[in-house]
């Protein structure tokens, strides 16, 4: 029989769509998740005594009506400062019928996601997904049909696998996890691939004729929306990636910080600088943080980190960075103050900060499986004098989504959606805070 011939990417066993239970109608105060007070109406306060006149009675309503306003006002004031800000996460408002195999926000608040799509070629079942995108107002428009989608002669199926958009929001960087087949030879080869569109879905071909760039991922863009730095493991010891400048307009630009070496790097918004921690090659002395100055190819070293176990993540305002230690404890840093961190035991898993940076969201497992999904409070940094113990805290997660389990999840820039994708028929759903 033919080999099957599809990218060998973490496809779950399927499961039946999990049903979001629905919240009942009783809303106690302090509770997350819940819209409007059930409480009733205190009954009017009125003069107890059996020889009350219209008089006494006339004096009782200023004080009244001053009690009421208050109650009033501390009612409001409890929801609007409480934590637990009225959230609607029992009903999506958006919800895409698809298999979806990756999502992401836009700057804008447009979402580009993938479709999962199988066809045969030759008597082998080739995958290749479909991208569309749905812009903010509701309407979707495909970006790329897979099935047309080919490389030369050879046998060729792909995953996409993330997004990452330009700062202008008009370019998508496609990290695909790629297999090409020789039918005749027999010979099979794996690579991770970015793929360059615009929002109207014309392919950018950087690299010439062939549309891909070929062991590459997670790029870093530039300010000018043209040029990104993208990481490649290609000739690096296993987990530890070199870095490549590319520029959509002119293609490959040679290497940036030639001969090092880094274990993984977040792009600082609105910048063209990156957190990465650095790592040589045979792994010999501690990780380094260090702060790129991707175009002048600059750098300042942040910190001697304890240890480094993935994940790193800078915050939207580009003041802290996150990153695991180890498969349980969370390390954030201060960048503007480096000695000021806090540590948290929270479990490996995705990361993503909320928009004012008061909290972290967690998918408490690894990328591309199904978990629940928590928040917890961004505690107050503090600094430490040197080769000190530094306590380790525990906060108490907030389970969103009642406990049910997603595959993926993203919030939106502004903050005010939340979009997930579920386990078994991966739909894509979007809630609103």
């Amino acid at each position: 029989m033919p080999p099957l011939l599809r990218a060998p990417v973490h496809h779950p066993t399927q499961q039946q769509l999990p049903v979001i239970p629905q919240l009942s109608g009783k809303v106690r105060c302090g509770d997350s998740g819940e819209t409007g007070d059930s409480r009733t109406t205190p009954a009017p306060i009125t003069p107890t005594s059996s020889h009350s006149t219209s008089q006494s009675t006339n004096s009782y309503l200023p004080l009244l009506r001053v009690f009421c306003a208050l109650s009033v006002i501390c009612v409001n004031l409890f929801f609007l400062l409480s934590p637990a800000q009225a959230q609607n996460l029992d009903k999506p408002l958006t919800n895409i019928d698809e298999e979806v195999t990756a999502f992401a926000y836009a700057p804008n608040g447009n979402i580009v996601f993938s479709v999962r799509r199988m066809f045969k070629a030759k008597k082998y079942d080739l995958q290749r997904d479909d991208i569309w995108l749905l812009e903010s107002g509701g309407k979707r428009k495909r970006l790329l049909e897979g099935q047309k989608f080919t490389r030369d002669e050879k046998l060729f199926t792909y995953q996409v696998e993330s997004f990452t958009w330009s700062p202008n929001g008009h370019i998508i960087a496609v990290q695909l996890f790629t297999t090409t087949m020789d039918p005749d030879a027999g010979a099979r080869e794996d690579a991770q691939a970015l793929l360059l569109l615009d929002d109207s879905g014309r392919e950018l071909h950087p690299s010439g004729k062939d549309p891909l760039i070929m062991q590459a991922q997670s790029p870093l863009w530039l300010r000018d929306n043209q040029t990104f730095v993208y990481l490649t493991n290609e000739d690096t010891p296993q987990d530890l990636f070199a870095m490549q400048y590319l520029n959509v307009s002119s293609g490959p630009a040679g290497k940036a910080f030639e001969g090092r070496t880094f274990q993984g790097a977040s792009r600082v918004s609105g910048s063209n600088a990156a957190i990465a921690v650095e790592r040589s090659r045979s792994f010999d002395g501690p990780a380094r943080l260090q702060r790129l100055d991707l175009l002048a190819q600059d750098d300042r070293e942040v910190a001697t980190l304890d240890a480094y176990s993935g994940g790193i993540l800078v915050s939207p305002s580009g003041t802290r960075v996150a990153y695991f230690l180890d498969k349980e404890v969370l390390e954030i840093r201060d960048l503007t103050a480096p000695v000021r961190i806090a540590r948290l035991r929270i479990g490996l898993g995705v990361l993503q900060w909320s928009a004012d940076e008061s909290r972290l969201y967690l998918k408490r497992t690894i990328e591309k499986k199904s978990a629940d999904l928590v928040t917890f409070q961004v505690p107050e940094l503090r600094a430490y004098p040197a080769h000190s113990e530094i306590p380790v805290l525990e906060p108490e997660p907030r389970m969103l989504l009642h406990g049910l389990t997603v595959r993926e999840y993203s919030l939106s820039p502004d903050g005010r959606f939340l979009a997930v994708v579920l386990p078994g028929k991966r739909n894509l759903q979007i809630f609103g805070f």
